[in-house]
């Protein structure tokens, strides 16, 4: 599974070696409108702005010293006041103390900030009785010196109603063993009415929060769901965001 190892959850040792950049000829290339490809391959994700809206969570008792120390992957998503961040809510329930997110970060730097969490919103499944379709949730972090997180490095938008497998999904996420996020685009396929599955190379323990993008950059997934986001390396989970990840998101932007 791929959970968080900070507050004594078993993670799954992450294969530092696996993440390998094969040649075009050598697997399916996505279509422009799937977005990048090739599909179902694992390669660092290279440093951009864009990028940069995906970031790592690290407890704020290692804001003044990130390197080694993120637990989860989170992404800016847009929202009225540029402040949301979207991740799996395994990742952020139970935590212990406060959290602090890091987007962009690389090499225990941070190039665009550290961004304190102010508040957690997750769903009423989640917080019963951790079901596993309720395994998304969405935070708040407070402004930095007088401008949100989306003003500074953009917001994707939180999509849901999306239809698992129309097109392919990017997930960008930051294993633990790791000090910059990998990335692979493919296509999504139907685990099951709540649960979608994607195989990957390489998407170890930290990588639960990353998001699911598509080709016209929309947050259609959040690693996560089932298995809290998977029991191997290679597949991952996200919950099928609808009807209940819609209200997540109107309690957040209301409240925000």
């Amino acid at each position: 599974m791929k959970r968080i190892s900070r507050i004594s959850l078993t993670s799954r040792p992450a294969l530092l070696g696996a993440v390998v950049m094969l040649a075009l000829t050598s697997a399916s290339v996505a279509s422009a409108d799937d977005g990048p490809g090739p599909l179902g391959v694992t390669a660092d994700a290279v440093a951009s702005l864009r990028e940069a809206r995906v970031g790592a969570l690290f407890g704020a008792d290692r804001a003044g010293s990130l390197a080694g120390g993120h637990f989860c992957t989170a992404s800016v998503v847009h929202s009225p006041r540029g402040d949301l961040i979207a991740t799996a809510a395994h990742c952020v329930n139970g935590a212990d103390g406060d959290l602090v997110f890091v987007p962009g970060y690389r090499d225990g730097r941070a190039p665009y900030g550290v961004w304190r969490v102010t508040r957690r919103f997750l769903p009423d499944g989640w917080t019963r009785d951790q079901d596993e379709d309720s395994d998304v949730a969405l935070a708040t972090v407070a402004d930095r010196d007088g401008r949100s997180v989306e003003q500074v490095v953009g917001g994707n938008p939180f999509v849901t109603g999306a239809t698992t497998g129309a097109t392919a999904v990017t997930l960008t996420g930051y294993p633990d063993s790791r000090e910059l996020p990998i990335r692979c685009t493919n296509k999504p396929r139907r685990q099951s009415s709540t649960q979608q599955r994607i195989y990957c190379p390489s998407f170890a323990s930290g990588t639960s929060g990353s998001p699911w993008i598509n080709g016209d950059h929309q947050v259609v997934g959040v690693l996560g769901g089932h298995e809290e986001g998977g029991s191997t390396d290679d597949v991952s989970y996200s919950v099928v965001l609808g009807a209940q990840a819609a209200e997540l998101y109107r309690d957040a932007t209301a409240a925000s």
